[in-house]
């Protein structure tokens, strides 16, 4: 087993900030029903030092095993961080403590990126902060209409 792949059943033994966040200020949701991979990641910010900052972020995930580790690390590394400073990661920023991710895996990191990107886009935050109190993942997926999900390209 390589360091990557123990790095991953680690992280996917204890995953942190699995799940709904009822409270969020702002939710971002990501990628297609129909290749499967899909993400939302909910942000809850507060004031700290006069700046507004990351209190909790969590997240939902349907797809491989590493992007449930990229978003469970993710979620941890955002504590703390402002808006700006949580944009200017990348998507191997927040893959944090797996390291590089192997070539085939990148994607799983710009799913998260792109969740996170969507959660922090300033044109929709109002429409996120509505959206923050809506149903699970999967209940979006089972019950929406093609066009009820925002997809967002990831950049290559």
């Amino acid at each position: 087993m390589s360091n990557f792949e123990q790095k991953i059943e680690e992280a996917l033994a204890a995953p942190q900030n699995q799940g709904e966040m009822p409270d969020a200020d702002s939710v971002g949701t990501v990628g297609s029903p129909d290749c499967g991979d899909m993400m939302r990641m909910w942000l809850k910010f507060s004031e700290k030092d006069g700046k507004k900052v990351i209190d909790r972020a969590s997240f939902q995930a349907f797809g491989c095993q590493t992007a449930i580790a990229v978003a469970s690390i993710a979620t941890q590394l955002l504590k703390g961080k402002t808006a700006e400073e949580a944009r200017s990661l990348s998507a191997q920023d927040l893959a944090g403590d797996l390291g590089t991710l192997p070539p085939m895996k990148i994607h799983c990191g710009q799913l998260v990126e792109g969740a996170l990107r969507n959660a922090l886009d300033p044109e929709g935050i109002e429409e996120n902060q509505n959206k923050s109190g809506a149903g699970t993942l999967l209940g979006e997926i089972n019950n929406s209409k093609p066009s009820a999900i925002r997809i967002v390209p990831l950049e290559p």
